[in-house]
């Protein structure tokens, strides 16, 4: 039996001080129960000395310290697991939020895991399809890649996260695919959106879905990504499945990351944020990827909306860091009507060379990605000439250009949310559009596809 201590000594916002504890440890769950007999939870912070710092997880309102007595549990906090938590919605804890019974548990897991050992990590080299074009032929995501979306306020990444999440599939593959989707300090409009799409689509049958309310309590956000991960390792190394995790927004969680270290009176890093967020996205980035001799893996997308769109920004700048490249959503195309805004020339999937080729995609892809960032970067050039000079100060072949770059963006890039390409129609649609342009400019594909895929508009 754990001690019980009625030495609560202080409460600043969501922390408390318990005073003459003994035995405790840092992160361990604490339970604060109060005369009535509610129990509130929480978490150790720091130790010093006899002195423990408690971190509240539904805040501390109305909360009697003369009255309350702690409670120290001697683990952290834990998520059940098995195998039917697929298909279930839970919220940021990890409690059934569906009107489902509860889960009867296969284990227990403690949610801040182990990072995986760099010796026993696999190198990403499988193709995974999300039915995008604008991902899929240019910054193909790869199983094991941690593949980060960058979006700005207002812009539809709730729509693209719950379209990744809908259609993305290992190809070529029996192997059972799984989602764990988590959102992080959303509306509730959003979450409504996102389990009623599921649902009507069909995707929740293979989704196992975590919900953090904006008007949940800030420590909830911090524990909801991990609670994600945790059911991604088990569903990956403990049933050897295909994971694709989706966090948005991650902006949320650094929010709440500074909103604690605010609290506790730390020394504030850039613009406010705790100088370990580095180390702590890291904790949660670092624990997807492959491990050698288990068929299972973990792919994730974080989507992090920056603030004011501004790329340099710590959220962005520090995940850019960590993760194997990024899709940025652009606002100039959403204006446009483009669906989804991605803008292909800064998005950059550092493996996505690993993930296609003959075998994996197909012989050409390779080439035609080139040869379509060539054009499209070419086009937009062209496009911005004539607008200072007049069409008139362009070239024949500028003109083609500008009129790919047109094409690229209404066909290519703009699919609208509920279409699923193949990489097959992806890769032939790229074709079509560098029909535009005479076999002549094509030179960044070998002659052999030429003269096998080439067919001019």
């Amino acid at each position: 039996m754990r001690k019980e201590y009625r030495t609560i000594s202080e409460v600043v916002g969501p922390l408390m001080l318990v005073n003459r504890v003994e035995d405790v440890k840092y992160d361990e769950l604490v339970e604060i129960e109060q005369a009535d007999g509610s129990i509130r939870r929480g978490k150790v912070l720091e130790v010093s000395g006899d002195k423990a710092m408690v971190q509240l997880f539904e805040g501390a309102q109305g909360l009697k310290i003369s009255e309350c007595k702690a409670r120290f549990l001697g683990r952290s906090i834990e998520l059940d697991v098995a195998p039917d938590m697929l298909g279930r919605v839970f919220d940021g804890m990890g409690k059934p939020k569906d009107g489902g019974p509860a889960l009867i548990a296969e284990k227990h897991l403690d949610i801040n895991g182990t990072p995986m050992n760099p010796t026993s990590r696999d190198y990403p080299s499988e193709f995974i399809q999300t039915g995008i074009s604008a991902i899929d032929g240019l910054n193909t995501l790869v199983r094991g890649q941690k593949l980060p979306v960058f979006s700005g306020s207002g812009l539809p990444h709730a729509n693209l996260a719950a379209q990744i999440a809908r259609q993305a599939r290992v190809l070529g593959s029996d192997e059972k695919f799984a989602v764990v989707f988590a959102a992080v300090g959303i509306t509730f409009e959003e979450a409504d959106f996102f389990i009623s799409d599921f649902r009507k689509t069909g995707a929740i049958e293979r989704t196992v879905t975590f919900i953090n309310l904006a008007n949940d309590p800030a420590i909830e956000r911090i524990a909801t990504p991990r609670m994600a991960i945790t059911a991604a390792e088990y569903l990956a190394y403990d049933l050897g499945m295909h994971v694709l995790v989706i966090i948005t927004d991650i902006t949320n969680y650094a929010e709440a990351l500074r909103e604690v270290s605010a609290a506790r009176k730390e020394v504030p890093g850039r613009r406010g944020y705790p100088g370990y967020m580095y180390t702590d996205l890291a904790s949660m980035y670092e624990r997807a990827g492959r491990i050698k001799g288990n068929s299972g893996s973990i792919t994730m997308i974080p989507i992090l909306s920056m603030p004011e769109d501004d790329v340099t920004h710590p959220i962005p700048d520090l995940t850019g860091y960590i993760t194997e490249g990024q899709i940025i959503l652009s606002r100039e195309l959403y204006r446009k009507g483009l669906t989804p805004p991605i803008n292909v020339l800064p998005s950059l999937s550092r493996l996505k060379d690993k993930g296609i080729g003959k075998g994996k995609t197909r012989e050409d892809h390779a080439d035609t990605m080139n040869q379509l960032f060539s054009a499209y970067s070419r086009g937009k050039d062209a496009k911005e000439l004539a607008v200072i000079l007049g069409d008139a100060a362009l070239s024949d072949v500028d003109k083609l250009y500008a009129q790919f770059s047109d094409a690229f963006e209404k066909e290519y890039v703009s699919q609208g949310y509920y279409t699923n390409r193949s990489i097959e129609e992806t890769l032939e649609l790229g074709w079509k559009l560098l029909g535009i342009l005479p076999k002549s400019e094509l030179k960044r594909i070998r002659d052999e596809y030429l003269e096998k895929y080439y067919k001019e508009a």
